[in-house]
């Protein structure tokens, strides 16, 4: 039998500063679970200054529907591959690469992808994911997935990005395969904040009131969507600029930009942004620099990832969005 449109996988990973629960106590919106006794191996915490690594945590590597997901996944891989006679074993360690990806969405699609058949640098492997992915990406985002996965993620054998990205082909393309439901694992994160100190903190990984609007209640989204669209127009009409669709006009990060001067009555200098942005990295350092403006005027820095925005993620967008909504909604 095909697969079954209600066993919907949710994996949800996002990342918290322990100094925000209070405050994200009040509003209902993300409150994490912290956890202890969670072993960290001394190589996973080689990081360079401000980098950040997500983890499994062990635990849930036991956690029964998880395993049993992980086996539905690779048992599928194999049945669509067997005639290129790949045989995947651990997702990890065969999928980081980008070639069983590359394979994979090749036979699903019946499209070839114009990348090296076989890569064994760091860099060789990135480009083929990035190939990949950009595929990929172009495919389900149209269809309303938000993209949980990058390059980096996938190469660095994130085992969740990995599993949200073959969950959502295995449903794009309705494969002959039955996931399990409700499946929710911990993530570990470790942060460099200096050369000399690492912080590890685990977790729980929960739905939050966006992802409940996304799944649930499409009506309210709206609502949600109308009033943040409502609040962007006040100030951007200033410019003669006009706002219609949150997660696409915002991913460039020219309009958080010039948003963020209106908010905070100043001009911003055209030479410290791209305001024709073309590039992926161009659109990141826009998106990072309005976070940093956010920062500068006294805003916590946003818990979404510049990635994130402009990967069109619109959980992420509307985070952010309602951050400032809720900082400014009285400004003129």
């Amino acid at each position: 039998s095909k697969l079954n449109s209600k066993c919907v996988l949710l994996v949800y990973w996002f990342v918290f500063e322990l100094s925000d629960l209070h405050e994200e106590g009040k509003n209902a919106i993300n409150a994490p679970m912290l956890l202890s006794g969670t072993d960290i191996h001394p190589e996973d915490t080689l990081l360079e200054e401000n980098a950040e690594r997500l983890m499994l945590d062990p635990t849930s590597r036991e956690n029964l529907k998880f395993k049993d997901l992980l086996k539905v996944l690779i048992d599928w891989i194999n049945s669509e591959l067997e005639e290129e006679r790949i045989i995947v074993k651990d997702l990890e360690e065969d999928c980081y690469d980008g070639q069983v990806l590359q394979k994979l969405f090749e036979k699903l699609s019946g499209r070839k992808l114009n990348v090296a058949e076989v890569t064994q640098s760091e860099i060789g492997q990135k480009q083929k994911l990035q190939t990949v992915l950009e595929a990929v990406n172009d495919l389900l985002r149209p269809h309303g997935w938000t993209i949980e996965w990058s390059v980096d993620s996938i190469h660095s054998k994130n085992l969740v990005a990995i599993v949200y990205l073959l969950v959502a082909l295995a449903m794009h393309f309705q494969a002959p395969i039955r996931l399990p439901e409700h499946v929710s694992v911990q993530v570990v994160v470790v942060k460099v904040r200096n050369p000399s100190t690492v912080g590890m903190h685990t977790y729980m990984c929960k739905r939050d009131a966006f992802d409940t609007l996304l799944d649930h209640a499409p009506d309210k989204l709206n609502v949600v969507k109308t009033s943040l669209i409502t609040f962007v127009n006040k100030h951007l009409n200033k410019l003669n600029l006009e706002v219609t669709e949150l997660e696409s006009q915002f991913a460039d990060g020219v309009y958080l930009i010039l948003l963020m001067g209106l908010l905070e009555d100043y001009f911003v200098p055209l030479y410290n942004f791209f305001l024709t942005p073309e590039s992926f990295e161009q659109k990141v350092h826009n998106v990072a620099f309005a976070f940093e403006l956010m920062q500068d005027g006294g805003l916590k820095k946003p818990k979404a990832r510049p990635e994130d925005v402009v990967n069109l993620n619109l959980k992420s967008t509307l985070r952010v969005l309602y951050n400032l909504f809720t900082n400014y909604k009285n400004t003129e």
